[in-house]
């Protein structure tokens, strides 16, 4: 079995159990403070959602399209739930990032000491572009809320 078909039969086996400890951690992270005092039951279900479409928008041939269909979802949630754009975006990001805690976690993986090392780099990597994402995010969504686009027509 290929490692990226591990992960997806990780993510949909075991989706409950990653969505528990992703709430643990969009709950206590300072880039999610919508999400502090949520009840975890309004909260589970939609990590679960994203692990058990994993599979699905990963090994579609065209992911773009599963994925746009499911992220537009995700979007217009999290958008009625009234959740900042940007917080949005980072508890995705912590989904992503607790799949692979977990797969780490469980030894999912086992490589030579070389490929150990390109994933700490390529962690290391998405880590950085996570923020750039969150942060760029939350500055447009503060632009638009000040109606900067408007003042610059």
């Amino acid at each position: 079995m290929l490692p990226s078909m591990k992960l997806a039969d990780l993510a949909e086996s075991k989706a409950e159990e990653i969505a528990r400890e992703w709430v643990v951690n969009v709950q206590k992270n300072a880039m999610t403070p919508y999400y502090h005092n949520r009840p975890p039951e309004k909260l589970i279900p939609q990590a679960v959602k994203f692990y058990k479409n994993f599979r699905k928008i990963f090994t579609e041939p065209k992911p773009i399209e599963a994925g746009r269909e499911f992220f537009s979802r995700y979007a217009a949630e999290r958008y009625q739930d009234g959740v900042p754009l940007h917080e949005a975006i980072y508890a995705l990001i912590l989904m992503r990032r607790q799949l692979w805690l977990y797969a780490e976690f469980q030894a999912v993986f086992t490589t030579a000491m070389e490929k150990h090392q390109a994933v700490d780099s390529l962690n290391r990597t998405i880590l950085v572009f996570d923020y750039a994402m969150y942060f760029i995010t939350k500055k447009y969504y503060e632009m638009m809320q000040e109606g900067w686009m408007e003042k610059e027509k």
